[in-house]
């Protein structure tokens, strides 16, 4: 290995849980050539009976800086070995991101959706394969939305079967089944294909992967109707009707944006029509009424919209550096602090977009007056509904 750090060799052996590895001539030759190996505990008892005599191992254990670091101190290439495909939410693509100017050489086997795919006779060609292993719901739950047919999910520790299965009940995503593929290639390997309720009260080995095959369709409608929300007691008007809502997401315009922040979220309608057109959107809604904090999961429960943050506070009292910044704010409630808070959040981001929808012409007023200030360019559509108030849908961009 270069010493100033230019570059590092890696060459990436993929392997399967088999207890015989089925390596071709040119990996046994270059594992006969190398001293300096890697890889995670399970992988060295798979193959340190085909390593060298006088071999050195560097485990990876999660610990990445303090791993590159000691990589960094071996002066020829390592062999590391990964589960599968280095490159399918493996090592490899760790290394590219933390070693940029690595060279680098794979030697990839099936990863273990593949495997399963196999083994289960499953036509995977439109296949979306996803990873919670590590990582929060957010792949599986825009899979989810979406309605995609065929879902392979590579699991955790924590993100079971189980606790994949207990989400989608959640949701009410009970049009899957679901296929688990435990110990995949080795000597304990186990498939079953149950559905989704059964799949949510067993325990499968720790090793797994699972595929989610949609049985029924469910339907996804582009604008969701006023009645399918839980209002908030009492006040029934509260919610922004779907004409308006719809309008709104045009204004937000969403699609290429990561992270829309609902301010004044109430029943959470916006936040979660946002979230059922563009489900790879970060979606924080902030409300400060408790009462709404059930109201708001319920409605995200019954209408299949998994993956949006509630926020029950004050939002002037929230540290706003704890969340992601947003690319698009609505502001759908201010509670008079209109101008403040379009000040707060434009220190946050200044060159966020903007929108609310307002009724008095104050509320107008003070939205214009304030970000024409900020060198945003206003653009309003002005919508009135049989009987209801005419309302202003202000757009603010930068």
């Amino acid at each position: 290995m270069n010493k100033t750090n230019t570059h590092i060799d890696f060459y990436l052996i993929g392997i399967s849980n088999h207890p015989i590895p089925k390596w071709s001539d040119e990996i046994l030759q270059l594992i006969k050539k190398h001293t300096v190996f890697s890889g995670g505990k399970r992988h060295y008892e798979l193959v340190k009976s085909y390593l060298p005599k006088n071999h050195t191992w560097i485990e990876i254990s999660g610990k990445m800086d303090a791993l590159i670091q000691q990589y960094k101190t071996v002066e020829v290439s390592i062999v590391i070995f990964a589960s599968g495909d280095p490159f399918f939410y493996g090592f490899g693509n760790t290394l590219q991101r933390l070693v940029p100017d690595a060279q680098l050489k794979a030697f990839p086997y099936f990863n273990s959706i593949q495997i399963l795919c196999h083994k289960t006779r499953t036509n995977y060609n439109n296949i979306t394969s996803i990873s919670v292993h590590g990582r929060d719901w957010s792949a599986l739950d825009e899979a989810l939305i979406n309605r995609n047919e065929l879902i392979g999910v590579l699991t955790d520790h924590k993100k079971t079967p189980s606790a994949i299965a207990k989400r989608m009940l959640q949701y009410g995503f009970d049009n899957y089944s679901i296929t688990i593929g435990e110990s995949l290639d080795g000597d304990a390997e186990h498939i079953e294909q149950l559905d989704v309720s059964t799949c949510s009260t067993k325990i499968h080995h720790t090793l797994n992967c699972v595929l989610l095959k949609q049985i029924r369709s469910k339907e996804k409608s582009f604008g969701i109707p006023d009645t399918a929300f839980i209002p908030l007691e009492n006040r029934a008007n509260m919610i922004t009707k779907m004409p308006i809502r719809l309008s709104t997401i045009s204004a937000l315009g969403l699609q290429n944006k990561r992270v829309f922040w609902d301010i004044g979220s109430c029943t959470g309608s916006v936040a979660i029509e946002a979230k059922q057109q563009f489900p790879h959107l970060k979606i924080v809604a902030f409300e400060k009424r408790a009462e709404c904090s059930t109201i708001i999961q319920q409605n995200t429960e019954c209408l299949a919209t998994p993956g949006i943050e509630i926020v029950i506070d004050d939002f002037f009292n929230l540290n706003l550096k704890n969340f992601l910044m947003p690319d698009v704010v609505f502001i759908g409630g201010h509670g008079g602090r209109l101008k403040e808070l379009i000040h707060t959040v434009h220190q946050l981001n200044p060159k966020v977009r903007f929108v609310t929808n307002a009724v008095r012409e104050t509320s107008s007023t003070i939205f214009i007056s304030a970000l024409s200030k900020l060198k945003y360019t206003i653009s309003t559509n002005t919508l009135k509904l049989n009987e209801h108030n005419t309302i202003s849908i202000h757009k603010a961009e930068n």
